[in-house]
């Protein structure tokens, strides 16, 4: 967000109070000015200020103070004497009323005497502002999940009725019926309202499922008649460009879609199956900004690794695991420390899901013969001083990235590996020769993404004896170690704010393998093994991506539960 306190102001108070000097106050100024973000939040991510310093200096700058809503709780009454639609534009929230009849009202800007006075002459009484922080903000709007719940689910309902009453004749004849143009747009807009990542409508036996991908769970949404699945299908397939009449082969395709000021990138998978077509919808917000390493999840080590090594001449960084597990968005974070006005960036990617300044990216089409090696081969071409090739899938594009490495290039990509150390053995496996992976591999980094404990419902508890011999159970199962399970835990207890579940958000654990003159000979000598390399790896102090979870459930990030639900991905 943007910060209403001038640069000068908050540079003069940081400065004050020792928290930053005179240069990395400007280094952030540039940072901010590149990467499009405000000063104030490149400074969090720097780990130099925290956000509950600059929601207080905030409010000092206000002169009130802070909502802390989390503490205060929000009276519903009150509340809904509002629209969600007021509290999205205006960014406030009335969440108390006093015993002489003041209404409290939580603001991103106090100082907004507007909107103040609206608000007193609509609620006929008294206001008194206080500072909102973001996450003040969305704790409001969380209350008004419910409501906007049965609001979706109602017009989707309401819509599937209309479109059984009205009959189909052709398929492309009930695409364009309004009742299935506007349930296709309201389930868009429900999961896009959940963040959810990806839609599935399931072709059952009876009925059709619909679920929602939400922070990598997939949940079951609804159930609709099978009698509309055809114009739903047809619907999508005429908005991804694909064709209405095809039911017997997979198609892929995409296309933009509008909600409000908010505009999602959508990609559409549809398959045959037993009882009908599949669709997957992938929902991507075009306006994304890249995460910083340590929005991401990285620690101070992990990041000062990643940051010393994407900094090199030359070399490839390879971002590894499974589908879903944030490996584009992590490669984007790296893009946006290396991006800079003189430095030529160059990427191939499927599909592109940040558009960055200064950065070209080229889009896989394989039906204009565009794929990762002959986009990797013709952007070599193009004279880049850094290259990002989305994935390596194969030995063509693996050796081309590899030959791009070592000719003076920085060549950033992903690949399928469960950890760190086999990603060598990948490479190897792709005929890349081990002397080559050796001069070339400067870091892997393998992760996975694990759910975040809800802050409005965390609790913490002790960890019994029954409890811990369970999850030593698990641990050895997966081959972890766990002499270090902490004596306490997180959990979340589920409210309003995270709709019962207990976590919100996501967040990455790391595991990562720098390849130092020691790595580089065991990998060209006759007698490698993974085994060697991985004990290796660990003796010079590599966390793996358990011991990260772990560490991340002791304070209360996440849950136990949780890292070894990713773990066993």
């Amino acid at each position: 967000m943007a910060y209403p306190i001038p640069k000068d102001q908050l540079q003069q108070r940081l400065l004050k109070e020792g928290l930053v000097t005179k240069e990395q106050f400007e280094t952030a100024v540039e940072e901010a000015r590149r990467m499009n973000q405000d000063v104030a939040d490149v400074l969090v991510a720097e780990q130099l200020i925290t956000y509950d310093y600059l929601y207080k200096l905030l409010s000092d700058y206000f002169g009130v103070e802070r909502a802390q809503i989390n503490t205060r709780g929000i009276d519903d009454q009150v509340l809904g004497l509002v629209e969600k639609k007021f509290v999205q534009e205006k960014k406030a929230i009335p969440f108390s009323r006093d015993e002489d009849g003041t209404i409290n009202v939580a603001m991103e800007d106090p100082s907004d005497l507007q909107t103040v006075e609206f608000l007193e002459k609509r609620l006929g009484a008294r206001v008194r502002p206080y500072f909102a922080s973001p996450q003040d903000l969305a704790r409001g709007l969380s209350f008004y999940s419910h409501k906007a719940t049965e609001d979706f689910k109602g017009i989707i309902d309401r819509n599937i009725k209309i479109s059984l009453q009205q009959g189909i004749d052709t398929e492309e004849e009930a695409a364009k019926q309004i009742p299935i143009v506007e349930l296709v747009n309201n389930l868009i807009g429900y999961a896009a309202y959940l963040n959810a990542s990806d839609v599935h409508v399931e072709a059952m036996e009876d009925e059709v499922l619909v679920r929602f991908r939400i922070d990598g769970i997939l949940h079951e949404i609804m159930s609709i008649p099978r009698q509309v699945l055809p114009a739903i299908l047809a619907r999508i397939k005429l908005l991804g460009a694909l064709k209405v009449d095809e039911h017997q082969k997979p198609q892929d395709g995409r296309f933009r879609h509008e909600l409000g000021d908010a505009v999602v990138d959508i990609r559409v998978s549809i398959i045959p199956t037993l009882y009908g077509e599949k669709i997957v919808l992938r929902l991507l917000t075009a306006s994304q900004r890249p995460l910083s390493l340590t929005e991401l999840g990285m620690d101070d080590r992990m990041k000062e690794i990643v940051e010393e090594n994407v900094k090199k001449s030359y070399g490839m960084v390879l971002i590894t695991g499974p589908t879903g597990s944030g490996k584009t968005t992590t490669l984007y974070s790296i893009l946006s420390i290396l991006n800079r006005p003189e430095v030529n960036i160059v990427t191939v990617e499927d599909p592109i899901e940040y558009n960055i300044k200064y950065i070209n990216q080229v889009q896989i089409n394989q039906k204009a013969g565009i794929t990762f090696a002959s986009g990797l081969r013709s952007i070599l071409r193009q004279d880049p001083n850094i290259i990002m090739v989305g994935e390596i899938r194969d030995e063509e594009t693996a050796e081309i990235a590899v030959q791009s490495a070592l000719t003076g290039h920085i060549v950033l990509s992903s690949l399928h590996t469960n950890d760190a150390p086999s990603t060598i053995a990948r490479m190897l496996d792709m005929n890349v020769p081990s002397f080559l992976v050796a001069a070339v591999l400067n870091i892997a980094a393998a992760q996975r993404l694990v759910r975040k404990i809800c802050i409005d419902c965390i609790e913490s508890y002790q960890v019994d004896e029954k409890m811990r011999v369970s999850i030593e159970k698990q641990m050895e199962e997966l081959h972890v170690p766990h002499k270090d399970i902490p004596k306490t835990l997180y959990r979340g207890k589920g409210c309003k704010t995270c709709n019962g579940i207990g976590y919100k958000g996501r967040m990455g654990i790391f595991e990562i393998l720098e390849v130092d003159e020691d790595m580089r000979s065991l990998i060209t000598s006759p007698d490698f093994t993974l085994e060697k390399l991985i004990k290796q790896a660990e003796e010079k102090g590599m966390k793996t991506m358990f011991q990260d979870g772990l560490e991340k459930a002791a304070l209360g990030q996440t849950t136990i539960e949780e890292v070894l639900r990713v773990i066993r991905e």
